[in-house]
């Protein structure tokens, strides 16, 4: 065996060390994925156990970003999409937390800032190319969502047309990011219009809107975290 036949030292363990590295990549995010299943399933047979598992969700969803950590580039990302799911996980639990406030308006201002950190990260970290022509749909959307809720809102028509038009950014500007990251935006938005009409226009809604609240929402939040992780990672960028 000459010279360039002979097995390079060290190369199977570093490739057992790669290959364990993606098997744990994979398994962080395990977690988060039963619980989601658990919880809309919950919701959709009225179970106890949604509301506990629905508290659980954003703090799991942290672990894929905890892990990634160490290979994200610029480390203002970690700051972002941490704070970004901090915020949600507030909105989430704006009854739970502060019992005494008003649910409604705590849940709008919690998922705006959220919104703005998510804006922040797209336009400033994660974009891959331009604003596509079809965000255009996305301002359709926010009026026709005015037009149609704006006289159910009563005093919150501000509140609800700022916290939509955030909502909208956020969807818009995720086209710019990977593909999963539009895609997780666009179901974000289809979260919060289901649960825009049942807050407001309830009368006549066929049950399985609650559980598609739900659905919507953690497969949006889950492809965006994938979808930035995915893009930013410093091991994907080489």
């Amino acid at each position: 065996m000459n010279a360039a036949s002979a097995p390079v030292a060290g190369t199977g363990r570093g490739d057992r060390a790669r290959a364990g590295a993606r098997v744990l990549g994979i398994a962080i995010w395990m977690p988060y994925i039963a619980l989601a299943i658990i919880h809309v399933t919950a919701l959709a047979v009225g179970s106890d156990i949604a509301q506990p598992t629905k508290l659980t969700l954003m703090p799991l969803l942290a672990l894929p970003v905890l892990y990634a950590a160490r290979h994200l580039r610029p480390r203002a990302v970690i700051a972002f999409l941490l704070g970004a799911l901090l915020f949600s996980w507030l909105g989430d639990g704006a009854g739970a937390f502060f019992p005494a406030a008003p649910e409604l308006p705590l849940m709008l201002l919690f998922f705006g800032i959220a919104h703005i950190a998510y804006i922040v990260l797209f336009l400033r970290f994660a974009r891959l190319r331009r604003m596509p022509w079809w965000t255009l749909a996305y301002v359709a959307w926010w009026i026709g969502m005015l037009w149609l809720l704006g006289p159910h809102t009563g005093g919150l028509l501000f509140a609800v047309a700022a916290y939509g038009l955030v909502l909208a950014g956020t969807a818009a500007t995720s086209a710019r990011c990977h593909p999963i990251v539009a895609i997780g935006g666009a179901f974000f938005l289809a979260s919060d219009s289901i649960l825009a009409l049942r807050l407001f226009l309830p009368e006549g809604l066929p049950g399985w809107m609650g559980p598609a609240v739900m659905l919507t929402y953690t497969l949006g939040q889950g492809l965006i975290v994938y979808g930035v992780l995915r893009s930013l990672s410093r091991n994907e960028r080489r």
